[in-house]
């Protein structure tokens, strides 16, 4: 293999699936030049290092990310939209476990950032997390109010959020939505933002923030490669798709993704666990793709014995009533 030879095969695994489950971002009519999201148009660029194969896919783990051409001033409001965003999560109330959600779109393409937003409503609501909810998502055509989605704010919100939990009795809820590769997540913001997050650097965030209980929800293809690196007795890992498989429905004029139709726009706006719900989004996708005949996706659950035993605590606020699903579906019926 030569030198760009993983990256090449990273940005072939982003590119290389059905027509129906990708596109160049579209802005609507009613979209302004304020919240059109930017479209991918240049070359990937080489973010490994190493003289060796091996080192190159090894040095994904350390999660580069480059940003390019950003101007000062952009940054430094974005900057301060993070910044604001943090400081506005409430505390933990101690001898309540508390619940915090982190949403995240990873990627320009506007379906990510339109699921993201209405997954951080509906994940706060089933986890009475109101106060203790973060979305990074950049703008999807309709609005652009809040710190776009990158690795780089996500581990920053991962650490702040973790100074504000008690490991001991509270959960992390973190949904993640993006294209993806078999070396982990990819963020890609239009031609200025690139870089994989990895399984490996993702947990060691999360254990370097102390945060031991944790519910995980990966929307990528290849998003089973982060299960036998995360799972563990105190967590619930669930993912759109098995570590050698697409996940499918990230069409840029859509609302949703294959998998988060599914699992967050419909199954977890149920009154049941997540186990059901996860079991209930599985048979919705599989029904899906072959409709459009896909390749399964093989969503995976992982759900350690500790998980088990304190999700029902905080489940138990979760809405008594249904809610409708909402926005354009993943697939027309």
């Amino acid at each position: 293999m030569n030198r760009g030879s993983i990256i090449a095969g990273v940005y072939a695994a982003l590119l290389a699936v059905p027509a129906l489950s990708q596109s160049t971002p579209q802005s609507s009519p009613q979209s302004t030049p304020q919240t059109t999201p930017p479209a991918h148009t240049l070359p990937w660029p080489d973010l490994a290092s190493g003289k060796t194969e091996a080192e190159r896919r090894k040095s994904y783990d350390l999660g580069p990310e480059l940003h390019r051409g950003v101007a000062p001033a952009v940054a430094r409001a974005q900057a301060r939209r993070l910044e604001a965003a943090l400081a506005a999560l409430q505390p933990q109330r101690p001898g309540t476990p508390d619940a915090y959600v982190i949403s995240v779109a990873l990627d320009s393409d506007p379906v990510f950032a339109r699921e993201a937003r209405e997954a951080g409503q509906v994940l706060s609501a089933r986890y009475a997390a109101a106060g203790r909810t973060l979305t990074l998502a950049g703008p999807d055509g309709r609005a652009d109010d809040l710190p776009q989605g990158s690795i780089s704010a996500l581990l920053l919100a991962i650490a702040h959020v973790g100074t504000l939990m008690d490991g001991r009795e509270d959960v992390l809820v973190l949904y993640t939505t993006s294209h993806g590769a078999d070396i982990g997540l990819a963020y890609h913001y239009g031609d200025s933002g690139y870089g994989v997050l990895a399984p490996a650097r993702l947990k060691a965030a999360l254990d370097e923030a102390g945060i031991a209980r944790r519910v995980l929800i990966l929307s990528a293809c290849y998003s089973g490669v982060f299960v036998p690196v995360l799972a563990s007795e105190n967590t619930a890992i669930l993912t759109a798709a098995a570590s050698t498989r697409s996940s499918f429905g990230c069409v840029a004029e859509n609302d949703w993704t294959f998998f988060g139709d599914a699992l967050i726009n419909r199954a977890l706006r149920q009154p049941v666990g997540l186990e059901e719900a996860a079991r209930l989004a599985g048979r919705s996708v599989a029904e899906w793709e072959a409709k459009a005949r896909f390749l399964a996706s093989l969503p995976q659950t992982s759900i350690g014995a500790g998980a088990k035993a304190w999700l029902p605590v905080i489940e138990a606020g979760m809405p008594r009533q249904p809610s409708l699903p909402v926005g354009r579906p993943a697939l027309a019926e």
